[in-house]
């Protein structure tokens, strides 16, 4: 018998785990898409301003720094198992929460319900990571988990499709001026259908997130005690002490940043610079992020073969370029322009994790969590361009467009600021052969 049959990458006896592990990765790549849709939901929903709606992804990605580190200390004193059901209750419980918010069409009550959600969404991905890891041998977990983290962008897509047409497919075509005319009552009960829809996805995904949860509550844990004698305090020490680490957190902090950003204000540019309706502007989102798909696949073949921080540097020139594409070219090409930056971020979170974690051995949990706190800057970035849209702070960079033009095109220099952090990062590791 060779080692393959000895060593296969999910033994039997985790097969059925392992299924409810995917499903949570599909689950979370799913509702992270989904959520980008929000803000220009909400923006024409509840009449704000840009920076008003990015509140959205405030609420959403402050929980994933404000619950990182909790996650791994909840793991690592009880289990992955644990981790999972607190995860997933959590979810649960901030998905029904929409039901009263729109019920009461309160936006800060969505906020709250959101933040709950996404809380529950980190502590899955702080925990879901090394439990995949955990399912089999210290051989095959590598290709255990690439298998696992497959389907990630499975649940990407579905999040985009359910956007598409759940959520911007069912928004009244009445613009702002239309609403500000409208009294009480009609404008009450058009908003009621609208959040309605809003609320179908979110709720209806807790069908598939109590039948996980049940799963995991019957199933006793088989977990090996992964205990490690250098305590949290000392795990931070190594860490804050770690120049390459330290750095790696901060660039993915501008990469989430840069990320949700652009995603997040795709539809909205769509709607400015064409002059068509969010679904229609939606539908260019969807083949940005099934080129970000691609891309990272190819990236990922690419890798056996060349130094992912060299391939990381040339992707972010190339972003750069990109960037500066969609705020000045004219429309037809600047969409292209656009789609092609998510080409360009595909391989970036990965491979900035992987540097930033290369060759650690007893702090890598807590040096993950740090990693995964760094989705903070979808909180912090979003309402930043958010701001920039609204006040036309650089609309003075662009010349030959309408105001409102000039004011979304220019915010884009804002990617070209984090694709530049992230060139500096890939520059300053080129030569370490760091990989997952």
């Amino acid at each position: 018998m060779d080692s393959k049959s000895r060593n296969p990458i999910v033994p039997k006896m985790f097969v059925a785990q392992f299924v409810m592990l995917v499903a949570c990765f599909i689950l979370w790549g799913l509702l992270n898409n989904m959520t980008d849709n929000l803000v220009p939901a909400f923006g024409k929903i509840f009449m704000m301003k840009s920076v008003d709606s990015s509140y959205v992804q405030i609420s959403f990605y402050g929980a994933y720094a404000v619950l990182a580190i909790p996650a791994a200390i909840l793991i690592k004193k009880f289990s992955y198992r644990v981790g999972v059901l607190v995860g997933l209750g959590l979810y649960i419980v901030g998905a029904l929460g929409y039901i009263p918010s729109a019920i009461l069409q309160n936006y800060n009550m969505f906020l709250v319900s959101i933040f709950t959600l996404a809380g529950g969404l980190s502590i899955l991905e702080t925990t879901c990571n090394p439990f995949v890891i955990s399912l089999g041998s210290a051989e095959t977990s590598v290709r255990r988990l690439n298998l696992a983290q497959a389907f990630n962008p499975l649940g990407s897509l579905i999040g985009i499709f359910f956007a598409r047409f759940l959520i911007l497919g069912h928004l009244n075509p009445a613009g702002y001026e239309e609403r500000l005319a409208m009294n009480p009552a009609e404008l009450s009960s058009i908003r009621g259908v609208e959040l309605l829809w809003i609320c179908v996805p979110y709720v209806g995904l807790v069908a598939i997130a109590l039948i996980i949860w049940v799963f995991f509550f019957k199933r006793k844990s088989s977990e090996k005690d992964e205990s490690s004698s250098v305590n949290i305090a000392e795990c931070f020490r190594r860490l804050l002490g770690n120049k390459k680490y330290v750095f790696g957190v901060i660039t993915q902090f501008f990469y989430v940043g840069m990320q949700i950003s652009v995603w997040t204000w795709t539809v909205q540019y769509v709607v400015v610079t064409m002059g068509v309706n969010e679904a229609k502007g939606s539908e260019v989102y969807l083949i940005a992020m099934v080129l970000f798909i691609v891309c990272r696949w190819l990236c990922t073949a690419l890798m056996k073969k060349f130094d992912p921080a060299k391939m990381m540097a040339v992707m972010a020139v190339v972003g750069i370029l990109m960037a500066f594409g969609t705020i000045y070219l004219p429309v037809n090409y600047s969409i292209c322009c656009l789609i092609m930056i998510s080409g360009c971020m595909s391989l970036m979170f990965p491979t900035i994790y992987g540097i930033a974690l290369g060759g650690m051995q007893e702090e890598v949990k807590i040096g993950a969590s740090g990693l995964i706190m760094a989705i903070l800057g979808g909180a912090v970035i979003t309402p930043i361009m958010g701001k920039v849209i609204d006040t036309g702070a650089f609309s003075g960079i662009v010349h030959g467009f309408s105001t409102g033009e000039a004011a979304v095109r220019s915010a884009y220099l804002i990617p070209v600021m984090c694709f530049a952090i992230i060139f500096i990062y890939s520059v300053a590791f080129m030569k370490k052969k760091n990989r997952k």
